[in-house]
């Protein structure tokens, strides 16, 4: 593993990936974000962009998904930035890709390649639909990864699929997909020297996760039917109801103990023996009551009447009220951005031994390429040269 003086000084006292490094060739959501965690846990993560438009994802974004990361710009379409980008590749743990499958073959920074000069690296390629495979080469988007992978048909409600700011595929099947991933190869790689080719298909990830629909298949004999199903619409005790000032509130009261505790919070014992009839008539008949109770007081009123959680009642928050929730600031989950109206996500993974530091802001494109190659055994005249022949930025 790899560490250098200036990630060190900023590596926060007992992260599990200190000494890691990762190369992130990766643009716009899922890859980004990937690193970024592994950024967070101690990983000296290099962002490698081109010298020209380099990652377009919005400014927005990027400085979401970007943290604790270094920047450097090479065009791997120069050979002499191929060449600086093996050299770097000597030094490091970890590459990260996201282009089409084949391009880096085509650029000469392939698996095969990189290995052929650090046998111990671990390379993930993150696609839409992997590698091998009749659809290798296809374009899409999130949607159309859920799409094919049979889980955007159980999104949504009775009306059909719905589209979500929380892009699932992306996240799930691309970003903690690949991490998980690139943890185990890591693992290996310190056990026996060598790495591996991570192959990530977004499509797979979000796939292996589709366990409820499948369990259905396998006890009913049908895929279930979107609005018919227990956690899609079919039961008065699990869902969303409106408040009098046009918010919502969201009941998950599936077990008896819990919707005992709700019907007693809302003085409606006689709801209680109606919990999961069965019979759709009963459930509507139930669900217009909750309607009614609910729809007749402030979001303001049922926060307080529920702020201990009993039933499994929360309020459905925007994402500023979320920041601004005590119980996720207790948590670290927002982070004090340089720029106190940008407020950064905190890392959700919570260890004994480690306490992430302060966030270093998303670097600007390129910002650190003369350290980096400094730290590689380059020479002040040999960057010099290789930016006037157009290989770096």
């Amino acid at each position: 593993m790899t560490s250098s003086p200036e990630s060190a000084e900023s590596t926060p006292t007992g992260a599990p990936l200190a000494g890691v490094r990762v190369l992130d060739l990766t643009r716009l959501l899922p890859g980004p974000l990937g690193t970024m965690h592994l950024a967070d846990l101690g990983a000296d993560v290099l962002k490698i962009e081109d010298t020209g438009a380099g990652d377009y994802a919005s400014p927005a974004v990027r400085a979401l998904v970007n943290r604790n990361k270094r920047a450097i710009r090479i065009d791997l379409k120069h050979p002499e930035g191929v060449a600086t980008l093996l050299r770097l590749c000597r030094q490091a743990d970890v590459l990260v890709e996201g282009f089409r499958p084949g391009v880096m073959q085509r650029l000469g920074v392939g698996y095969e390649a990189v290995a052929a000069v650090n046998p111990r690296i671990v390379y993930c390629s993150i696609s839409g639909f992997g590698q091998a495979g009749p659809l290798r080469d296809s374009p899409g988007h999130d949607l159309n990864y859920a799409a094919l992978a049979g889980v955007a048909e159980q999104i949504g409600n009775a009306a059909g699929p719905a589209l979500s700011n929380l892009p699932v595929a992306d996240l799930l099947g691309g970003t903690m997909t690949a991490v998980a991933g690139i943890l185990a190869a890591l693992f290996d790689a310190a056990r026996t020297g060598r790495g591996r080719h991570v192959d990530i298909a977004m499509a797979d990830g979000v796939l292996a996760h589709a366990v409820l629909p499948l369990a259905g298949l396998h006890q009913h004999g049908k895929v279930p039917q979107i609005g018919h199903s227990a956690l899609t619409g079919a039961l008065a005790c699990y869902g969303f109801y409106r408040t009098a000032d046009g918010r919502q509130v969201a009941v998950g009261a599936l077990e008896p103990k819990f919707w005992e505790a709700l019907c007693r919070r809302l003085e409606r014992p006689d709801l209680v023996p109606l919990h999961r009839s069965g019979d759709a008539a009963t459930e509507e008949s139930v669900r217009a009551a909750l309607a009614a109770l609910f729809g007749a007081q402030p979001l303001a009123h049922w926060r307080e009447l529920f702020r201990d959680g009993a039933g499994c009642v929360t309020p459905v928050l925007r994402i500023d009220e979320t920041l601004a929730h005590p119980h996720f600031r207790a948590r670290g989950m927002r982070i004090a951005a340089d720029d106190a109206a940008s407020p950064q996500l905190g890392c959700p993974i919570k260890m004994t031994g480690f306490e992430p530091s302060a966030p270093r802001p998303a670097p600007r494109a390129g910002e650190h390429t003369d350290e980096i190659l400094r730290q590689a055994g380059l020479d002040a005249p040999a960057v010099a040269a290789l930016r006037a022949a157009g290989a770096i930025g």
